[in-house]
């Protein structure tokens, strides 16, 4: 999962993009960047692996002159961990482009063969954005003259839908013409725009949540419409055209459950509202089919959850209670690259209130399992502090299946649930009682606020990828870029590069 953000003004935009990307660190924490463009028509760019705070500093800062400009931050999803595949991406023609990108392609092995043989492009990065952006320039290349007429930026975007397949929020810059933002025809990944007016001149921007916009104090416009494409001249002349032959809004339901920010709205969907839906339905089912579950206290594993086991706790006329202490200053765990990573992770994320567990049978409650590493050492944390029985709610289904659209999961094998019970999966993570939210209620949860949206992109529940592209050959080349032995081979390989580099 990545977050994006450009802005195009008529002032400094470099503080602007910086306070945008903290906004959104929750959506990437391995690498940020920033890119602008000066008053002579160059890039100016920033980039580096780390937090947003430590990759810019205040030289940086000084250097990233320009009125108009793009951020990103990043967490690898293909097992790189090398500062060369931050973003934003450049290419020199045509023109000069830079672009930054929130998802996954699912046919970049196909599309670097075509840049390489038919169209002479080399792709220098393991990155499908790097590739992504190879295409959008190609397509620009095809018209022979300066500036581009705002139907040709356009028709390049509309090329990019036919070649390219999966998830992809973009936002591009081009130089001596302004910013371009789009999403793919399913609107898989979020992007929204807003505008700031400032004297009688209109700022605007774009960015994978809305949140990002309240706290720059843009006012938010609406949600990039799936297949739409936005063009801003670097005059402040806003243009959008639907460039998709066949729009539908599939948007990715794991947002909701875990990644974005609970005050964000997402496609017209109070993230917040949705996770406490989320909480309704889980609580009722409890009350309904667990009737015989002893259930003391009802304890959030923080802190995407705590929402949901508010409501869970209200449904149930059970005690709230803040039963673990999080510190805030380690990543989440199921980012992490390694599972011994992750093991020694948790211990240093969470601590247990023995006050709160000492003697009762607690309910957790959690958003999600994934490899299931998290919750059996959470569960283990829980009974050193004293509980009698751990009971376990999900306020998401069984996560069965790999996701192949710019989040993170890991290859089938190491998804505890995938061919597995319930009652198995318990056992695994040694709870008294496993619960899991059906996929139908969670999706009722979500869309409430928006019946418009008929389906969501719901592929590691039930399977079924909406790019319809996505087979056991996938799968395969996926496993080898996401498993840990791949992961673990790609960060020895930047630790030698770096240590090479230090030599020289």
């Amino acid at each position: 999962m990545c977050g994006i953000v450009g802005i195009t003004s008529f002032m400094s935009v470099n503080q602007s993009i910086y306070d945008a990307l903290t906004m959104l660190q929750h959506r990437g924490q391995d690498a940020a960047g920033i890119c602008t463009i000066d008053s002579f028509n160059c890039f100016r760019l920033r980039k580096g692996n780390g937090l947003v705070r430590d990759v810019f500093e205040a030289y940086h800062m000084q250097r990233l002159q320009g009125n108009i400009g793009i951020g990103h931050v990043r967490y690898p999803t293909a097992g790189s961990f090398s500062a060369s595949e931050a973003q934003p991406f450049y290419v020199n023609s045509p023109y000069g482009i830079t672009l930054a990108h929130n998802g996954n392609l699912t046919n970049t092995y196909e599309l670097r063969k075509q840049l390489f043989k038919v169209s002479r492009r080399h792709v220098n990065t393991n990155s499908d954005s790097e590739i992504l952006l190879n295409i959008f320039a190609q397509e620009l290349n095809r018209f022979q003259h300066y500036p581009l007429k705002v139907k040709e930026i356009f028709s390049a975007v509309t090329a990019v839908h036919k070649q390219v397949r999966g998830a992809y929020a973009v936002v591009a810059m081009i130089i001596g013409h302004g910013m371009v933002a789009f999403r793919d025809p399913h609107g898989i990944r979020p992007l929204v725009i807003g505008k700031r007016k400032i004297a009688d001149k209109i700022e605007y921007m774009v960015a994978s949540e809305s949140v990002a916009l309240d706290t720059l104090r843009f006012e938010f416009i609406r949600d990039v419409e799936p297949g739409e494409s936005i063009y801003i001249t670097k005059n402040g002349k806003l243009s959008t055209h639907q460039c998709a032959d066949t729009p539908k809004s599939n948007p990715c339901l794991f947002e909701y459950v875990y990644f974005a920010r609970p005050d964000s709205f997402l496609d017209k969907i109070s993230v917040y509202s949705a996770r406490v839906r989320m909480g309704t339905k889980l609580g009722m089912k409890i009350a309904r089919e667990w009737k015989d579950l002893s259930i003391d206290v009802v304890i959030p594993i923080p802190e995407t959850s705590t929402d949901v086991a508010l409501e869970i706790a209200r449904i149930l006329g059970r005690p709230y209670r803040q039963g673990f202490v999080k510190n805030r200053y380690v990543g989440r765990t199921f980012l992490m690259p390694e599972q011994q990573l992750r093991r020694n992770a948790v211990r240093r994320k969470l601590n247990a209130n023995r006050a709160e567990f000492q003697g009762k049978n607690v309910l957790l409650v959690d958003d999600s399992i994934v490899r299931g590493t998290t919750s059996e050492q959470i569960i283990e944390l829980a009974r050193e502090a004293g509980a009698k029985r751990v009971y376990l709610a999900l306020a998401a289904p069984e996560i069965r299946y790999p996701n192949v659209y710019g989040i993170d999961m890991p290859n089938t094998t190491e998804l505890i649930a995938h061919g597995r019970q319930v009652e198995e999966i318990c056992q695994l993570i040694k709870a008294d009682a496993l619960i899991f939210q059906d996929l139908e209620d969670l999706i009722e949860a979500v869309r409430e606020d928006n019946p418009n949206i008929t389906s969501f992109e719901s592929s590691v529940f039930n399977g079924i990828y909406v790019t319809k592209d996505v087979d056991q050959k996938y799968f395969e080349y996926l496993q080898l870029l996401r498993n840990d032995d791949a992961k673990e081979i790609a960060r020895q390989n930047e630790m030698e590069n770096l240590e090479l580099h230090n030599e020289d």
